[in-house]
């Protein structure tokens, strides 16, 4: 079996559970024995563009002229089975499909956000959820609020670009929906349920949990989407002290309110941006990771990453959180809806219920989320598009 992965990487400078999870999945598949040809562009490399690329950069997302050339030399070159798309924007276009299809090579597409339909792929703007472009030829509400890039010109050519290629993405062969939230996303979208499979990502296993520590721990970026303003306001609703302590990790436009509350309580802690080995250890000294999203997060790696490290989950009941703390016997910790008063309500809970939830939530990604038993399902999806 061989297979290109195209993925557009997202820069550097902005953590991307999307990228951990592409390089991930490259080497699982590669330990299980598939050759995996690497097709990718980074973002990092449009600062050193020259004039004349830069000047042609607004078109990329609609036809990226070289990196069709480049692709088409490697499906040549290479002859795979298989060609495994993850996010083609801004430089490799969705127009990668037609160029693999050409070259008949079916396409996989594993969609990690709602970009199909939404210019910011998110379903989330100016505070709340949005659906404004839903069933729309052209994403008008998205060019008039900015919702890509915060400029009315970029979101202007993603809406064309969402535009142009609706024939391109009813054309993919198999999708890989990370949840079911997202299959019915596809679903709604036109795609019929024969062509979508449900396969989240996972994390390679990092052995066994370290003793289970104390208090809880947000780590994500701080925006307002990723609710570090609900989890504080939920927080401020309980005495000092009375939960423990809650470790705050990550950088973004809401550093202020998490340098503000721990100024104002001592059983708040802002530990700043931190690498991979300061949030591993954040977590191990942790007994609950915390993910409170308001928007409709697909499939978030910080919690992919604390049930593998033996570490119970509090959630919001958004996009696909729930899918992956389960529910019932084998649930992974708890969900609240995305409010204050709800996740108030839930924190002592976690805090009393904290070493329970972490056995279940280890045994949760062993079953659900272990590289054996997820990469196994991918091969066995490239082997059907082969066929």
């Amino acid at each position: 079996m061989k297979v290109v992965v195209a993925h557009n990487r997202y820069r550097e400078a902005i953590p991307s559970g999307e990228n951990v999870i592409v390089d991930t999945e490259i080497g699982q598949l590669r330990e299980s024995g598939v050759q995996v040809v690497p097709f990718q562009r980074s973002s990092d490399s449009i600062s050193s563009m020259g004039g004349a690329q830069k000047a042609l950069l607004p078109i990329y997302p609609i036809y990226g002229l070289e990196a069709q050339k480049d692709l088409a030399a490697v499906l040549k070159a290479e002859k795979p089975d298989v060609l495994h798309l993850h996010n083609p924007y801004p430089l490799l276009s969705p127009w990668v499909i037609r160029t693999a299809h050409a070259h008949n090579v079916p396409v996989v597409q594993t969609v990690h956000n709602y970009r199909q339909v939404c210019s910011s792929g998110l379903y989330f703007r100016d505070g709340h959820n949005c659906r404004d472009c839903r069933g729309k030829a052209l994403g008008w509400p998205a060019i008039k609020h900015k919702c890509y890039r915060g400029s009315a010109a970029q979101s202007a050519i993603m809406a064309t670009t969402l535009a142009v290629h609706r024939p391109t993405w009813h054309s993919v062969d198999r999708y890989i929906a990370l949840t079911d939230k997202i299959a019915a996303h596809l679903v709604d979208y036109g795609v019929k349920p024969e062509r979508i499979v449900i396969k989240p990502n996972g994390l390679p296993d990092p052995g066994t949990p370290e003793a289970l520590g104390e208090g809880f721990l947000y780590g994500a970026r701080l925006s307002p989407e990723k609710g570090l303003g609900l989890l504080l306001d939920a927080w401020q609703r309980h005495p000092v002290g009375s939960l423990g302590l809650l470790r705050i990790a990550g950088d973004g436009e809401l550093r202020p309110l998490a340098e503000q509350a721990a100024a104002t309580r001592s059983d708040v802690v802002y530990l700043g941006p931190l690498d991979k080995a300061g949030m591993i250890a954040a977590r191990n000294a942790s007994a609950v990771v915390v993910a409170t999203p308001t928007w409709e997060d697909v499939l978030p790696t910080v919690i992919l990453e604390a049930m593998s490290s033996g570490r119970a989950v509090l959630g919001t009941a958004v996009g696909g959180i729930p899918y992956m703390v389960g529910e019932g016997p084998e649930a992974a910790g708890w969900l609240a809806a995305p409010d204050p008063a709800a996740l108030a309500a839930v924190l002592p809970a976690a805090r009393d219920g904290a070493a329970h939830a972490a056995r279940q939530a280890r045994e949760r990604y062993l079953r659900h989320f272990h590289p054996d038993v997820l990469t196994k399902r991918l091969i066995e999806i490239y082997a059907d598009m082969s066929r």
